[in-house]
């Protein structure tokens, strides 16, 4: 018996979506989406563009700040969330949540002053403190000059310049800040987001940038690939040990080197203000977010592939941006966390070494 026009139709529509589909099938993930901090988005940029050129997976990364990241993999619109505070682990569970450090790197002091190069300038901890809370207001104030003796300092007033956002990158400078001075832990606090007592406030990394590279007399904190990558002027700073260092990345790594990430629950490590003679004091780790029940374990596990990849084939793409890539003992028990709690639906894990991206 002949089909009718109708019938025909219908089996031909049916017959194409069950093609398509199976070529959907077949193509896989084709691209990842996260959102969140811009601390560590010169690097995920970097490690997107070469590792869709290896694998023709994409990474979409949204640098929003790190506020915006959390919001965002609780609300379940990302497949991954990035923050630069790290989560308590009473937060995590609650959310259904695991995080794991990334890369670690620093946060600078940049500013704008006539006749001063890039560590020329050398600032203590309350002194940057004080000037945050616009206690200290003149770039020539007997505080900043007993600091650098010989220096020429302008009389010119100090515009200071803090991120407008949610920012990781201000929770690390916040808490440095916080340990360093008494009366800024009591009046400002340590957060993403704080009520500053003075300044402008610039979105993003790039805005704080921004700000400070167009308006004279200014001081802002970004990012050190920020700093470099623009060209920023940066000061010095006096670290716990009483040295002024300056910011690379073997003083990151300095920072970094007596950090205890076995001991601590939920990765949860803070860099700022650690012992060491060369010690960067405002480093920090930043970090990924994932639940730990997938509804779509083939999309976490592309996730969990272009970390894995970025861990292990990365590392030089990280250095040559002044980032310090994790230790290998670190990436071990990261992994292994992600084999014991990230899971489908079903309680299978999503993890294993035989999926990694080679």
């Amino acid at each position: 018996m002949l089909c009718s026009t109708k019938t025909l139709t219908r089996l031909l529509i049916a017959g194409t979506a069950a093609i398509l589909g199976a070529a959907s099938a077949f193509a896989g993930v084709q691209i990842i989406n996260g959102a969140g901090a811009t601390f560590p988005y010169p690097i995920y940029s970097k490690w997107a563009e070469a590792y869709k050129a290896k694998t023709g997976i994409g990474m979409n990364y949204q640098s929003i700040g790190s506020g915006g990241g959390i919001k965002q993999i609780k609300a379940r619109t990302v497949d991954f969330g990035a923050s630069d505070k790290p989560l308590k682990v009473e937060e995590l569970n609650e959310a259904g949540l695991m995080q794991f450090p990334m890369v670690m790197g620093g946060v600078v002091p940049v500013l704008n002053v006539k006749g001063i190069s890039s560590g020329a300038l050398k600032l203590s901890g309350p002194v940057l403190a004080d000037i945050f809370l616009g206690k200290i207001k003149m770039w020539d104030d007997p505080a900043i000059a007993k600091l650098n003796a010989g220096m020429q300092l302008p009389k010119e007033p100090i515009n200071v310049v803090h991120r407008s956002d949610g920012s990781g990158t201000t929770y690390i400078f916040t808490h440095y800040l916080s340990q360093v001075s008494a009366e800024f832990k009591q009046k400002v606090g340590n957060s993403t987001s704080v009520a500053w007592p003075a300044g402008v406030g610039g979105k993003g990394n790039e805005g704080v940038a921004n700000y400070v590279q167009r308006l004279k007399g200014t001081i802002g904190y970004v990012e050190y690939a920020y700093a470099l990558q623009n060209k920023m002027i940066y000061a010095r700073l006096q670290n716990k040990a009483g040295n002024f260092v300056k910011p690379d990345s073997e003083s990151f790594q300095a920072a970094a080197a007596g950090a205890d990430w076995a001991g601590t629950p939920g990765f949860r490590v803070m860099l700022t203000n650690q012992p060491g003679s060369n010690s960067w004091p405002i480093t920090g780790a930043t970090f990924i977010l994932v639940y730990k029940k997938q509804e779509r374990p083939e999309i976490a596990q592309e996730v969990l592939k272009f970390f894995d990849w970025a861990y292990h084939h990365g590392g030089d793409m990280a250095s040559k941006l002044d980032y310090v890539p994790m230790p290998e003992s670190v990436v071990k028990l990261v992994e292994q966390t992600w084999k014991k709690e990230i899971t489908d639906v079903s309680g299978n894990p999503i993890w294993t070494v035989s999926t990694a991206r080679k």
